[in-house]
């Protein structure tokens, strides 16, 4: 239960990543930086996907 509190901000240590990732790749006229913001954009849905299924999950254990 504690490990999965800090593995959802994992996602957003990716997402930063690749918003990096996608910054430096717009000045390079032949690399494609659109791919990159889309995974930190995936990434930073799964933020918040995860946070809220992980405060589900604890409501529903403290209930038992």
């Amino acid at each position: 239960m504690g490990l999965s509190k800090f593995t959802q901000y994992l996602y957003l240590v990716v997402a930063a990543a690749f918003i990096y990732d996608g910054i430096t790749k717009l000045n390079d006229p032949v690399a494609s930086p659109w791919l990159s913001f889309a995974i930190a954009a995936v990434s930073v849905f799964m933020f918040f996907f995860r946070r809220k299924y992980n405060k589900k999950f604890y409501d529903h254990y403290k209930k038992q």
